[in-house]
């Protein structure tokens, strides 16, 4: 197993650069989508360090599931069930800490007044959390994984931030005109379609099977070119808060 700290300076320098050019190039997708106010620079670097905090306190949540939670469930290891558990918790615990922190940077700054703002700031935290974890896959297992991951993990991570991220932005027009049952509303209805496609993309792969394998390219394929849609309708039809 290659490690990036056992590597020459220039070869380290690759590596890092396979492991985040992915998230650079999708973060100025969403920057250049953002279309009416761009949004503070030292905001956006905020929220990017968000989601390596976030990716930290997953891997603490995930821990503790898989130690305490997943054990006492009437299920066997090796079983799908158990691999679909495990999905389970993966997009609980990663898509909670990315709201928990995402909430904590972006929700009362003077910013976040465009409902496109939601939708940036979610995937700014997301890919900020993808390029950390993208980071450790490749100092482990070297460039082998680094395009597969560009091509698959990273483009998840975006479009489970858009799914969070609209209903983000929405959870803030409500919670500016006082309507708390909707704010409230829009910040779990982000969260839970955030958590299940994230659960459903990591099911797909835990279980695998030539069925869930098959259901995981036709669910990639349909989530992405559904994503990309809303991103361009969600900035078509950005309004000031």
């Amino acid at each position: 197993m290659s490690h990036v700290y056992d590597l020459p300076l220039v070869t380290s320098l690759i590596y890092l650069a396979a492991a985040i050019a992915p998230a650079a190039f999708l973060l100025r997708f969403i920057y250049q989508n953002d279309t009416i106010e761009k949004e503070p620079g030292r905001l956006l670097v905020s929220l990017l360090f968000g989601g390596v905090l976030a990716a930290l306190a997953a891997m603490v949540l995930e821990w503790i599931g898989e130690d305490l939670l997943i054990p006492s469930l009437p299920i066997r290891e090796g079983t799908a069930s158990a691999a679909i558990a495990d999905a389970i918790l993966v997009g609980i615990s990663e898509e909670g800490a990315k709201l928990y922190f995402l909430k904590r940077r972006s929700w009362n700054q003077p910013a976040f007044n465009y409902r496109f703002d939601g939708v940036v700031y979610a995937v700014f935290v997301s890919l900020g959390f993808a390029a950390f974890e993208n980071v450790i896959y490749v100092s482990q297992y070297g460039l082998s994984i680094a395009l597969s991951r560009a091509l698959l993990a990273i483009p998840a991570h975006l479009s489970f931030g858009v799914a969070l991220g609209s209903y983000y932005g929405r959870a803030k027009v409500c919670d500016v005109y006082g309507d708390d049952a909707g704010t409230k509303f829009n910040l779990l209805h982000g969260f839970l379609s955030a958590a299940s496609l994230h659960a459903f993309y990591d099911g797909c792969i835990m279980v695998n099977t030539g069925f869930s394998t098959l259901l995981f390219a036709v669910f990639v394929i349909v989530l992405f070119l559904s994503v990309y849609r809303r991103v361009k309708k969600e900035s078509q039809q950005d309004y000031a808060i």
